[in-house]
């Protein structure tokens, strides 16, 4: 698996990739990951994923806006400027901004597949965590204040088995000051609304569909995979794993293998 590093538009974009064949996969993180959560995946099908810009080792400017709109239009940017004309597009957590621009070009998306991702529909509360973030201040001092002891606090509920300790080094090391800022702009930039406006026209997505989800993630409810399968236009599956969380090949490795027969 290769990794790579090169400047788009003036700015590092740092991605993993490896060798496929026919139509090319893409996956895109959540937060507060990076490409790296994607190895097992992309050992299994190929493919790339990307370190989104204010992540992993991709650029972390000062003066961008790190909201939807923004990624929307950078992944725009990035799968023209790869040559990524039709793709399989795989999307966890916030990698959910993938699912904008598939609504803007749905005529490229071959397979879909959405693991435990923000929901683009109607209804949803955020967690108690993520309105700390929004307020002002109080989301300075939680994300400069984590440490990996504060880290694995936080997420010690997230799966239903330890995550490994590879899952906490990666992400302590790419935590630094610009991710933290495109954390807070990113949920700051969510107001009523925001959510159920990016995903206004799933319908239009008629690709292929895969929901998977966690049934025990305490953060995005199992119930959000039948909404994301009613909202999404093309014939869809529904894979809802037992004993799984956010992360759900983390507690059930055969995720993996799910999502990999799927797209083949």
């Amino acid at each position: 698996m290769a990794e790579r590093t090169e400047d788009l538009d003036g700015q590092p974009v740092h991605w993993r990739e490896d060798d496929h064949d026919g139509i090319p996969t893409v996956y895109l993180h959540g937060v507060p990951n990076s490409a790296e959560i994607w190895a097992p995946f992309i050992a299994r099908t190929g493919g790339l994923a990307v370190d989104l810009p204010g992540f992993g080792r991709s650029g972390k400017r000062a003066d961008l806006a790190y909201d939807i709109r923004f990624y929307d239009a950078w992944l725009e940017r990035f799968m023209d400027w790869r040559e990524l004309e039709t793709i399989n597009l795989v999307v966890h957590d916030w990698g959910a901004v993938g699912l904008v621009w598939a609504q803007r070009f749905p005529d490229r998306v071959n397979k879909l597949v959405v693991i435990d991702a923000v929901p683009l529909l109607p209804g949803y509360k955020a967690p108690a965590h993520v309105k700390a973030l929004r307020t002002p201040v109080v989301g300075e001092l939680l994300v400069g204040a984590m440490s990996s002891r504060l880290i694995k606090l936080l997420l010690r509920g997230a799966n239903v088995d330890k995550l490994p300790a590879e899952f906490f080094t990666s992400l302590l090391r790419d935590f630094d000051q610009g991710t933290q800022r495109a954390i807070l702009k990113l949920y700051r930039s969510v107001r009523p609304g925001t959510l159920e406006t990016a995903g206004r026209n799933l319908l239009q997505i008629e690709a292929p569909a895969l929901v998977v989800w966690g049934a025990a993630d305490p953060y995005l409810p199992a119930g959000l995979a039948i909404s994301y399968a009613n909202a999404l236009g093309g014939e869809t599956e529904i894979e809802v794993f037992d004993r799984a969380g956010h992360w759900p090949w983390a507690d059930r490795p055969e995720v993996i293998d799910r999502v990999a027969t799927f797209l083949a």
